[in-house]
């Protein structure tokens, strides 16, 4: 059988985007088979059709995932595989053409959106702030190693704007869902 690699890049709240991507490769021809490393995603040839692909992050879920794979089955999603805390999903779009979604309402999706949040941005910022902060203060004042605090000032600079990216998507989503 044919297979493709491809590496494309997602930030956690692309998801969307992500799930347009699969669902345009499936209609290309293109069946998703798996993600891998940072972003290598893994194809097999397939006869083209439209396929709805949906992402959960719930690692609630995946901590009791028999049950938690079995209810989205039991909708007729075909579970795929465990990403980055994200769940894969797939599911052919009906004969009267309606693409499904495993979210059927705003409430839901906010909901993801914060244990997206919680569960990766928080700790992230934690682990930042307790790190790269006291390190690129050391750098200056007690090693004055001024290239790593030039570098670490960097690193911490892109990922605050990665971090106040990622609020703002977290609370365009959290006004537009009326919270």
């Amino acid at each position: 059988m044919e297979t493709k690699k491809q590496f494309k890049w997602f930030t956690i709240y692309e998801y969307e985007k992500e799930q347009e991507y699969l669902r345009r490769m499936h209609r290309e021809g293109w069946k998703f088979r798996k993600v891998s490393g940072l972003g290598m995603y893994h194809f097999e040839a397939c006869v083209p059709e439209d396929v709805v692909y949906q992402l959960d992050y719930n690692q609630e879920g995946l901590a009791h995932k028999d049950e938690y794979v079995q209810m989205f089955r039991d909708c007729g999603w075909e579970y795929l595989q465990d990403y980055a805390g994200y769940s894969y999903f797939r599911k052919a779009v009906s004969e009267d053409g309606i693409a499904e979604e495993i979210f059927c309402d705003s409430e839901s999706r906010m909901q993801m959106m914060e244990r997206v949040f919680k569960g990766r941005m928080q700790p992230l910022l934690v682990l930042f702030c307790s790190v790269l902060i006291p390190q690129f203060i050391l750098s200056l004042t007690v090693y004055h190693c001024y290239p790593l605090a030039v570098f670490l000032g960097c690193i911490l600079a892109i990922y605050l704007l990665i971090f106040a990216s990622c609020s703002a998507k977290y609370n365009q989503y959290k006004n537009s869902s009326g919270h």
